[in-house]
Parts: structure tokens; C-alpha cells; sequence
């Protein structure tokens, strides 16, 4: 069989860079078009649509890709292995250009042979690609194979002689393998009944694991933002080159670019969705791009920069997400189909200054900032991701931002490790249910650690003297239920009371747990395996009962923990927020939690380890994230911090006082914000100092601290902070609500600031401080 234009072409086209995954999607690209032909022709194909690619087992194994597609004739096989020609319509298919066959072959190993029959046929027909025999005159061999079966169709390539580095990665990385392809191929392998197997396993679609349709949170207590944003837009239809796939901008009659007439009408469209993920990530968030299916961009996060056409070079850039908590990842995603959009023949992005891909864009993220107020001149932005950016940029556990938390802050280990069950396939992660409790839990439980702190503040009897006295009325009158005096002789009943035997059911100790069970919100924090290698491992559902009620032990001893042992390894643990020892003496449940558990296992695994040495131990396997070290809880206090400065930043855009604030800064902290601003890479900022907000996000911790001050009633009264300042009529009524604030402030803007110094009890204060700021914050209420 000639090969034309140059045999000599093939073997260079094996140093063209794609990576493993690449060479094996391009051999998977033809039978999926094939497939999606035979859909659209509706024709029955009871034989199903079937990809299998057999990996090497040995540096000199084989790679096999065979389908269970109609197969080719003669000539289009011919066709088909000719370096540099296409029979693919550029707009309908996902294998671009016919290079893509010989690149990937070439690259992976020094020989092809394909193979091809068609129902009805009586022998495979094929031909044999070897690298090392070829020359200007090479001739590909031709095969025939005989048939087991007449009725048998498809495709088969076989390529050995493997490059020794790519055999080796295929050997070893057919999970990796897989895993890239499921998500490559996600959105065909969900929508048709296609099939695909590497290695024998069958490639599962790597779906994204968002917030349900439903779900929103309120901004600004009046605004609904959606969790999820369909994108429909349908755009003018346009006419296409058939040939060179080039869009036409004029109505001629021949293709402007190549001189084809071969012109016609073509859909225009953007569609899919934007939306939340449940989790956080550093790098699974972003947005997919699919073309006809296939993706070719996955995790993609340049939508999340803008590009400032009036910054200075090297100022143009602006990374807008996510910047404030950016060591926490993202979670922003999305999945959105640009079939017209043409992309580069490696098929990993699109052709970046093509109009269509400018238009779609400019849909998606608008042209303004997402946070316009931070460039005078622009409209808000109003786009789909500047809106879904409102909502959901800021990791506040809660409903405000819908993240789930524990009652104090965030979880966002617990959630990432749910959305690794969620791609395992485990039922009960299936929908977004798991987050949605965690949410309404770190509600509840922050809502009963609100009413604990008031309800100990308060006394527990009321002085009714002193209130009557404060009502003006006499001092010695009785107060409501009080036992009245005695004003005389009584006349007492001789006769004794019957003696009445009741005889009262005893409530059992399971109904009693039953009972508390009933009236008991899980802890999602404390709801985890604990133990330690040396003493085993048990499963704990950790239960905080409701107010009211009081938690017995067997003996009706009140007590702070119990806990109850279920089938196997697993344990219920009781807690009583009302007890003592939490309410007036502040312990953690964690605490006592680990008291209770040491003991269990201490028994279980007949350990000689001390009380202490168990509780220890069980702490640093279990909750290795409450560890109290200046890495841990600097990384809270900066986190805190970078919410802080956002909002003094939108308080000061909507005040118009950012030239106020940039001048109480000292000298040395303004010299200290613009070396801030360097070091980011924000030389632009340099030269607007106090001319907007943006300076907030450099100014020294510390300096914060003294903005609060010298200006409380630009940012308390909710505009930052939630306390009351300008409604307070004293000027120690002022302070007070100030001091609460700027108190907590300090410590958090000291420990964000100096963390490498921190003492154990400066952590111990620091932590205490976030979360007290946490609570003073506005809209956290």
C-alpha cells in the first residue's frame, strides 16, 4: 500500500510531544466517532458500542485498542494510515486530523498494525506500519487474516516494538490511565451507551461532584445565589470550510482561507453549566471545556484571572480566584460544551485568539473584574461567574456560604475525603444529602454553644427583690409562687393518707438511649475512626443532645459522656452540652470524649499506657488537625485575616473612605504595604495607594488593628463587624463594643504575623480569639 506524502513524515511525527494518555486517546477518538455515527444514523447495532485497550504486560509487550465499529473498506483504511489527511468533518467529530493516528502510533512504538473488517466480509484486511523499514520508496505491507466469523466487525491496532519509557508508564499506570480517561470521555460515557476498557477494567466517567440544583445561599441577607447555573446560549448560526474547518466571516462563495467551496451551515452554541463543589481543592476545581463531548480542557482556571487592558506590563494579570484563601484551593467548577470553537491539533486547548472562543468568555465571565468595585469605570458584573463568585468565594462554615463545619469552623479534610467516597462510587455519597447535614449541623451546634454562653452568663435565679424593687414596689410583698407566711394555726387532718402502692414501669437502658438518641444532632467532627496502631481503632458516632435534656448514666449519676458499644468496632458517644464541666468550666467535648475512649481501649488491648499516655496518644493518630502548633493555627489566623481585609475592602468601597483609611497608616506601614504590593507581583497597586481599597489587602496585620480603631463606624454596625457602636449612647458602652473586637483582633493580627514565636498558651489564646472574631463577624449571625 503507498503512503503518501512522505513515508519518511512517519517516522518524524513520533517526536511531536503527547504524553502517554494522549497517544491512547487518539486511538480511542476514531471508534467513538464511528459510534456516534451509527446513533445519528439510527441504525440497531445489537453488537453494543465497545472500546478495549490492552496494555503491555512487559517493556515488550504490545498496545491493543479494538472496537466493535462497523470497520473500513479498503480504500478508507488507506486513507485513513496516510500521514496528514483527514476524512473527519472538522466540526462534527472528536478525531481532528489524520495526523492524530500517526503521531500517537509513531510515538508509542516502532511498529502499527491495523486491522479492519465488515460484517459480511471474509477476511480481516489491514496493513503494517514498521518505522525501521521505511524509506522514500516504502511500501506499507498489506495483511489478510482470515475470519472465525462472517458477521464479525470492527477495528483492531496493534503496536509493539514499544518505546521503552511509554511501555513502562503503561505498564505501570493503568489506574492513572483509566481515571484520565473517565474524566476525558465523562460526559460521552454518561450520555450514550459506549463502553470502554483498559486492562481488562472498565472505565467509570469521573463525574463532578457539585451542590444540587437546588441549593443557594442568601447574599447580603435579600440576594438568592444559586449553586448551580445552566448556560444555554444559542448563537447566530455560521458558515464553515468543510476542508479547513475555518469560520467564514463574509457570505462569499469559496472558503477565504483555503479556496474550498465546499461551505456550509453550521449550529453555533454555548451550553452546559457553572457551579459550586462541595469540596475544596488546590487543584480539582476550575472550569471543563468539551468539544463534541470530549474534553479538552479539564480543571481549567484562566476564567479566574482578568486581564486589565489598562495595567501596566506585568500588572495585566490579575488573579481574581481563589485569592484571598488560596492555600484552601477552590471550588468554584464547571462543564461547558464549545463545539464551534476549533481547537489545536493536540486537542489540549483551544485556539485562544479565535473570536468564538473571546465570545464564549466574554458570556461566561463578563469583560468587568468579577469584584468591579476594585476598577472604577466598569459595570458590576452581572455575568454567570462574576454572580456564582459573589456567592460562594468566601469558606465560611454555614449556610452563608454553604460549607460544611463542626460547629466552630470549617471541615474541609472531612468534605475533600467524602468527595474521594463520592468518585469511589459509595452510595451514601452520592448526592449532596452528606454536605447538607454537616451544614445544618455546624448550625445547630454553633446556634446551642450561642444560647450555652448566654444561658451561663445569665444567673440562675432571678433576683425578683431587686427587680421588683426596681419596679417600685414593696420590698416585702410575696413574690409569685413563693410559699406564703404563716398566719396562723393550721388545722391538720388526723387521719393519714391512704398509702397508695404505684408501681412504675423502670425505663430500660436502651429505651433511655433511645431517648437521647431522639433528641441528639450528630457532631460531624467528632464522628470519626479513633484510636491509635498500638491499641486498635474504633468507629464513633459522636451525638451533642439538645437543650433540656440531662444525660444519665446507669447508675442516674449526670454525666458530660457516655458512651454506648454497638455491633463490632463501632461506638455511640453521648454529650451534654448543659453539663458543668462544658458549660461553666469550658472543656472541649473532645476532651472527654478521648477520656472515655482511652478507657475502652486500654481494656481492649490490654495496655499498660497510662490514662494520660492513651489520651495523648489517641489524639495525636485521631485529630491530627487540632493540633495546637503555630503552622496549624497560623494558618486559621491567616485565613480569618484574608476574610477580614476583604470585607474592610468592600466596607471602604461602599463608604468611599479608602483615602481616609490609607492615611492613618504610618509611615513605616505604608512603606511596609508597597513592599507587600511588589512582592504579590502588584506593582499597580503601587501608584493607587489610597486611591481605592486595594490597599487593604497589603497593609501589615497589625495596622488593621489601628484602622478598626481610629474608625469604628465605618466598619462595626454590621458593616464588618456585627456589634453596635454608632446606636450606643455612652462613650463606655462605645469602647466596650469596640474593645470587644479590636481585643480579639489584636491577638488573631499578632499570631498572623509572628507565628514561628508563638508560645503554646499564646496558640491556646490565639485559637480562642478566632473563634471568637468568627462570631463577631457580621452576617454570621
Amino acid at each position: 500500500m503507498k503512503i503518501t506524502p512522505s513515508a519518511r513524515v512517519l517516522s518524524m511525527l513520533g517526536e511531536i510531544d503527547f504524553d502517554e494518555w494522549q497517544c491512547v486517546a487518539e486511538l480511542v477518538d476514531n471508534p467513538f466517532d464511528d459510534f456516534l455515527e451509527i446513533l445519528r444514523s439510527g441504525a440497531e447495532w445489537p453488537d453494543g458500542f465497545t472500546v478495549s485497550v490492552t496494555l503491555p504486560s512487559s517493556p515488550k509487550g504490545v498496545l491493543e485498542v479494538r472496537d466493535t465499529g462497523r470497520g473500513m473498506s479498503r480504500d478508507r483504511l488507506a486513507r485513513a494510515v496516510r500521514a496528514g489527511w483527514s476524512g473527519n468533518d472538522m466540526h462534527d467529530k472528536l478525531g481532528l486530523f489524520g495526523m492524530g493516528f500517526n503521531i500517537s502510533t509513531a510515538r508509542l512504538g516502532r511498529r502499527t498494525r491495523i486491522l479492519t473488517t465488515q460484517a459480511g466480509d471474509a477476511d480481516w484486511i489491514g496493513v503494517e506500519i514498521d518505522l525501521d523499514q521505511i524509506k522514500d520508496d516504502f511500501e506499507a505491507k498489506d495483511i489478510i487474516e482470515p475470519k472465525s466469523d462472517p458477521s464479525q466487525h470492527g477495528t483492531k491496532i496493534i503496536v509493539d516494538r514499544l518505546h521503552a519509557t511509554r511501555a513502562e508508564w503503561l505498564r505501570r499506570n493503568g489506574a492513572s490511565l483509566r481515571n484520565i480517561l473517565g474524566s476525558v470521555y465523562s460526559w460521552i460515557l454518561t450520555e450514550h451507551p459506549f463502553e470502554l476498557y483498559v486492562g481488562g477494567a472498565r472505565v467509570k466517567p469521573v463525574r463532578h461532584c457539585r451542590w444540587g440544583d437546588d441549593r443557594y445561599v442568601i447574599y447580603n441577607g435579600k440576594e438568592r445565589i444559586p449553586a448551580y447555573i445552566p448556560i444555554e446560549e444559542k448563537l447566530q448560526d455560521g458558515i464553515a470550510c468543510r476542508d479547513c474547518g475555518e469560520w467564514q466571516l463574509g457570505s462569499g462563495e469559496v472558503c477565504s482561507v483555503c479556496g474550498s467551496g465546499n461551505l456550509t451551515v453550521r449550529e453555533r452554541r454555548i451550553h452546559g453549566w457553572l457551579g459550586v463543589q462541595r469540596y475544596l481543592d488546590k487543584t480539582e476545581y476550575g472550569i471543563d471545556f468539551l468539544r463534541n463531548g470530549r474534553k479538552i480542557l479539564r480543571w481549567d482556571k484562566q476564567l479566574f484571572t482578568w486581564n486589565n487592558p489598562e495595567g501596566r506590563e506585568g500588572d495585566k494579570e490579575v488573579p481574581e480566584y481563589p485569592v484571598e484563601l488560596a492555600h484552601q484551593g477552590g471550588r468554584l467548577i464547571g462543564e461547558i460544551h464549545l463545539d464551534h470553537v476549533p481547537v489545536t491539533y493536540q486537542k489540549d486547548a483551544f485556539e485562544y485568539g479565535d473570536r468564538s472562543w473571546l465570545a464564549a468568555v466574554e458570556l461566561l465571565r463578563g469583560v468587568a473584574p468579577l469584584q468591579p468595585k476594585r476598577a472604577p469605570g466598569y459595570l458590576e458584573n452581572d455575568s454567570p461567574l462574576a454572580l456564582l463568585f459573589k456567592g460562594f468565594r468566601r469558606n465560611d462554615a454555614g449556610l452563608r456560604c454553604l460549607v460544611p463545619g463542626d460547629g466552630n469552623k470549617p471541615v474541609h479534610a472531612d468534605t475533600r475525603d467524602w468527595g474521594r467516597k463520592f468518585q469511589a462510587g459509595v452510595s451514601q455519597f452520592q448526592t449532596d444529602e452528606h454536605w447538607w447535614q454537616a451544614v445544618l449541623r455546624h448550625e445547630e451546634i454553633k446556634n446551642q454553644g450561642k444560647q450555652a454562653k448566654t444561658a451561663a452568663s445569665v444567673p440562675a435565679q432571678p433576683d425578683e427583690q431587686a427587680v421588683l424593687g426596681a419596679l417600685g414596689m414593696p420590698a416585702n410583698i410575696p413574690a409569685s409562687g413563693a410559699a406564703q407566711p404563716d398566719t396562723g394555726p393550721k388545722v391538720v387532718s388526723a387521719a393519714p393518707a391512704p398509702a397508695v402502692a404505684i408501681e412504675e414501669r423502670m425505663e430500660t437502658r436502651g429505651e433511655r438511649l433511645a431517648r437521647y438518641e431522639d433528641a441528639a444532632l450528630p457532631h460531624a467532627y467528632l464522628s470519626r475512626s479513633f484510636g491509635h496502631p498500638e491499641l486498635g481503632y474504633v468507629k464513633v458516632r459522636t451525638l451533642l443532645l439538645k437543650p433540656g435534656k440531662r444525660l444519665l448514666d446507669d447508675n442516674g449519676l449526670h454525666v458530660p459522656v457516655l458512651l454506648d458499644q454497638r455491633s463490632g468496632n463501632e461506638l455511640t458517644a453521648l454529650a451534654d452540652p448543659e453539663h458543668t464541666a462544658f458549660r461553666r468550666f469550658g472543656a472541649d467535648y473532645a476532651d472527654l470524649l478521648l477520656v472515655e475512649l482511652a478507657a475502652v481501649l486500654k481494656v481492649r488491648a490490654r495496655s499498660d499506657w497510662s490514662p494520660s499516655q492513651l489520651v495523648a496518644a489517641i489524639r495525636a493518630e485521631s485529630l491530627q488537625d487540632s493540633a495546637l502548633d503555630g503552622t496549624t493555627v497560623g494558618a486559621e489566623a491567616r485565613d480569618l485575616l484574608a476574610d477580614i481585609r476583604e470585607r474592610v475592602a468592600e466596607a471602604l468601597d461602599q463608604s468611599g473612605d479608602y483615602t481616609t483609611a490609607y492615611g492613618h497608616l504610618s509611615k513605616g506601614e505604608e512603606t511596609a504595604t508597597e513592599e507587600a504590593m511588589i512582592a504579590a507581583g502588584r506593582v499597580g497597586l503601587v501608584g493607587r495607594a489610597g486611591l481605592d481599597s486595594g490597599f487593604i489587602h497589603h497593609v501589615p496585620a497589625l495596622a488593621l488593628v489601628r484602622l478598626v480603631e481610629a474608625m469604628p463606624a465605618s466598619f462595626m454596625d454590621g458593616a464588618v463587624f456585627r456589634g453596635p457602636y454608632a446606636g450606643v449612647s455612652s462613650l463606655s458602652g462605645k469602647a466596650l463594643s469596640l474593645a470587644r473586637v479590636t481585643g480579639c483582633l489584636s491577638d488573631v493580627a499578632t499570631l498572623g504575623t509572628f507565628t514561628g514565636e508563638a508560645t503554646a498558651p499564646q496558640l491556646r489564646r490565639a485559637r480562642l480569639s478566632i473563634a471568637l472574631l468568627r462570631d463577631e463577624l457580621a452576617g454570621e449571625e
